[in-house]
């Protein structure tokens, strides 16, 4: 195989029959450039890594214990970046489903724009609508609150509460934003160096805004492109009720995220009532979590 150009990864934690249609389409629809594709297992006990070995030789598979999404992604980052590795890093969820020309649309908007370091494209969900998550902006406390409790989601509401969504740019619409989904983030590899690995301080969840803000913050553009395309079954690569640790790492993340960027410019009173609420939505969670049937009471 020559030198790859692009190395596109996939961290997977029992998530084999989703990894498997993920790792179908990059088969069906490859990128132009030369390619190889990295699964990093993450502890799975579903039979994933044989799954990988018997029906997708040509990936290379690496096996990990359940070290969180930070580190298993900084396992191949750290190791393929060095020396002669590829310019580009796709970091791509096993939830996810790329479509003819996605990746491509991707590649050509970096190459087009030295000065963007992270690509993201246009994501829709199984139904066929849009996820808003595909651009974002840094929450406000404020836009944070809308989002979390709905009301920035309805209708009418007023620009300060819908924020966090990057109304301000169409879903069709290419152009910079403040951050794009971790489900689907093409990164140049210079930049990638620059600002360095995803923090593992987060274990799962935020870790894809913190690293958009740093990108941003070292002076490179994070990119929303709407002409590449992707399936993302929203909650795939995680439960669809989020189980205690999750919900506590969620929390925690948000707080670790808030304390690094915004507390440093804030008020005291202000970054107390941040920390209160983020307490007390992880105190709501983890209620509904127990009270609720299913697979989100097991912890």
């Amino acid at each position: 195989m020559e030198q790859p150009e692009l190395e596109i990864v996939v961290v997977s934690h029992g998530a084999a029959d989703l990894l498997r249609s993920c790792l179908l389409s990059l088969r069906r629809f490859p990128p132009a450039p030369p390619t190889r594709v990295t699964v990093v297992d993450s502890g799975s006990t579903d039979g994933t890594p044989d799954m990988v070995e018997a029906e997708f030789p040509e990936v290379r598979l690496i096996r990990l214990g359940n070290v969180g999404f930070s580190a298993a992604n900084n396992a191949v980052l750290m190791d393929s970046g060095r020396g002669n590795g590829p310019r580009m890093f796709l970091l791509l969820n096993p939830d996810t489903e790329v479509r003819e020309g996605t990746i491509d649309a991707a590649i050509s908007r970096l190459d087009r724009s030295p000065e963007v370091g992270m690509v993201g494209v246009r994501l829709v969900t199984a139904d066929g609508t849009f996820d808003h998550a595909s651009k974002r902006a840094f929450p406000t406390p404020l836009a944070a609150l809308a989002h979390f409790t709905g009301i920035g989601r309805l209708p009418g509401a007023p620009d300060s509460l819908t924020q966090y969504r990057a109304t301000w740019l169409g879903e069709n619409e290419a152009g910079p934003v403040e951050a794009v989904n971790g489900a689907f983030m093409l990164v140049r590899r210079e930049a990638a160096d620059q600002v360095g690995p995803l923090d593992e301080g987060y274990w799962l969840y935020m870790e894809d805004l913190d690293w958009c803000r740093r990108f941003g913050e070292a002076g490179w553009t994070v990119f929303y492109e709407p002409a590449g395309e992707a399936l993302h079954v929203k909650g795939g690569s995680s439960p669809a009720r989020r189980r205690p640790r999750q919900e506590i790492a969620f929390h925690r993340g948000m707080g670790r995220f808030y304390r690094r960027f915004d507390a440093p410019g804030n008020p005291s009173l202000v970054n107390f009532a941040v920390y209160l609420g983020i307490a007390a939505k992880l105190a709501v969670s983890l209620l509904i979590t127990a009270l609720s049937p299913g697979p989100g009471k097991r912890g």
